[in-house]
């Protein structure tokens, strides 16, 4: 009886079957009797019947049918390699474009800025109304581009109406110091007034300009005043929306009116109670005119001044709207005076 270890019996050499050998393709010699291997074939060498496998080009050995796969950028004649798309050029400002015939609003001028309070502008009916291709003026020509020093238009409006402009610095400018550190809008002990414009509107004398806050070393505009200078004795008040945040209002009084929807939108505030603060809020006019609003202004007296205030760079329909309300609030003071 043999045990599993001996396999002398069973024709097996160290285990493994007398005459076997490792296959050619593993480094072990060939058999006798075995044909030697042939050189692997080339690349124009069809493959053999009934073959399933490929032979790399180096000779390396057998390889699985679908091994060498295609180069990654393969040659194909007649394709031109693909260039970058050029960047889109800079598209030029509106003012650069000439402003030919077919344009509805071609040879018309603007007439103003649209309304402060919202609504159409002018420019909008323009560019509705029809165009007469025959007329002479319709020939193509440059819009000019907007001073970036009066984006508004403000100062060739004032000089249109009479207007003297100023930078702020002169003598009869240093009076304005005072009314602007007396604002509702909480100014800073550096803010001056610039852009200056003075002129009359609505049957007064005004001035109008812009309280400037240092910012680094540049100048910003914060807010717009207008105001007109007042004659005799007109008691001290503040007239704001209510629905804004009010300082300094520590030991004034709130003066009502008769009209339950202007106590709901306007609050006003005096040092002390009297005929005029009282005609104030009683005049139908001052009334409508503040209620017709967006309650975005506040209105003051100091230093002399009657003044309207508001956070947005003065503008000339912005200068407009604020000489009415003065207008109107002037005429009832002077009623009760």
């Amino acid at each position: 009886m043999s045990s599993p270890r001996d396999r002398d019996g069973d024709g097996f050499e160290d285990g493994r079957p007398a005459g076997w050998q490792e296959p050619a393709h593993l480094g072990g010699e060939p058999a006798p009797g075995t044909p030697a291997p042939q050189d692997p074939p080339g690349p124009d060498t069809p493959p053999a019947a009934g073959s399933t496998g490929s032979t790399a080009a180096d000779g390396a050995g057998w390889q699985p049918a679908g091994w060498d796969l295609p180069a990654v950028e393969p040659d194909r004649p007649g394709l031109p390699s693909a260039a970058p798309a050029p960047a889109p050029a800079p598209t030029p400002w509106p003012a650069d474009e000439p402003v030919t015939k077919d344009d509805p609003a071609a040879g018309r001028p603007r007439r103003g800025l649209g309304s402060l309070f919202g609504g159409r502008s002018r420019d909008d009916d323009l560019r509705k109304e029809p165009v007469d291709d025959d007329r002479p003026d319709a020939e193509s020509y440059p819009v000019p581009a907007p001073d970036p020093t009066d984006p508004f238009g403000t100062l060739a409006w004032a000089r249109q109406w009479g207007w003297i402009p100023s930078d702020g610095t002169s003598p009869q400018d240093a009076e304005l110091v005072p009314l602007i550190q007396s604002a509702p809008v909480r100014p800073g002990r550096e803010d001056r007034p610039s852009r200056v414009l003075r002129g009359r509107g609505d049957g007064l004398d005004l001035v109008a300009f812009d309280i400037a806050s240092p910012v680094g070393r540049d100048w910003v505009s914060t807010h717009a005043v207008t105001a007109a200078p007042l004659l005799g004795s007109v008691p001290a008040f503040r007239l704001s929306p209510a629905r804004l945040w009010r300082h300094g209002t520590g030991g004034l009084l709130q003066v009502p009116s008769p009209d339950p929807e202007f106590d709901r939108r306007w609050v006003l505030l005096t040092a002390e109670d009297g005929p005029q603060v009282r005609r104030l809020v009683a005049d139908p006019l001052v009334r409508q005119s503040l209620l017709g609003t967006d309650d975005g202004d506040e209105i003051w007296t100091a230093a002399g001044f009657l003044a309207a205030v508001r956070p947005d760079p003065n503008r000339p329909q912005l200068i407009e709207h604020h000489a009415r309300l003065l207008a109107a609030i002037a005429g009832a003071l002077a009623a009760a005076g």
